[in-house]
């Protein structure tokens, strides 16, 4: 939905774009006095000004708020279960394998050696969500299962020979 979006806008954004372009490059060769033109697109550039920034922010404060990560949900009110993860060549070390639907889990993700993809996977090979496994950093990772069924966890990074085998 919020991609179809971006792309009417982006290619309505392009075809402005191209306009303008056109229009400056049609109406360079006219000779005109400078100082009446100047006076006038002086005060169009500051209310332009005022509406792109206008715009931005809308367009912010529509896309943005959707992001999960603004506010811890301990703070909301959420009862959390917190969920170990420990990425290792060539495999997963879980605190917790089943989990309830409906329940809010938090996963604190880390690796021993290299860098992996932490990826929840649902039956149907859709990704769910996805952090980043490094050495020596904890990424936290909230999500709550929406249906029953089996999850995969995959290595969404090729971290060595066996990165096939990185399946939980």
């Amino acid at each position: 939905m919020l991609q179809d979006i971006a792309f009417v806008l982006s290619i309505a954004g392009i075809i402005f774009t191209a306009g303008v372009f056109l229009f400056v490059f049609f109406n360079s060769k006219k000779d005109e006095e400078y100082a009446p033109i100047q006076r006038k697109w002086y005060k169009v550039r500051t209310v332009w000004f005022v509406v792109l920034i206008a715009l931005i922010m809308i367009a912010s404060a529509g896309t943005l708020r959707q992001l999960p990560y603004f506010a811890d949900p301990e703070i909301r009110g959420y009862d959390i279960t917190r969920v170990d993860v420990e990425a290792f060549q060539y495999g997963w070390e879980m605190s917790q394998l089943e989990f309830e639907v409906g329940e809010r889990y938090e996963f604190h993700v880390t690796s021993r050696d290299v860098n992996h993809g932490f990826g929840i996977y649902n039956e149907d090979a859709e990704l769910l969500t996805q952090v980043q496994a490094m050495p020596d950093y904890t990424n936290v990772l909230y999500h709550t299962f929406e249906e029953p069924g089996t999850y995969e966890i995959l290595c969404m990074e090729y971290c060595g020979i066996a990165h096939h085998m990185m399946i939980t």
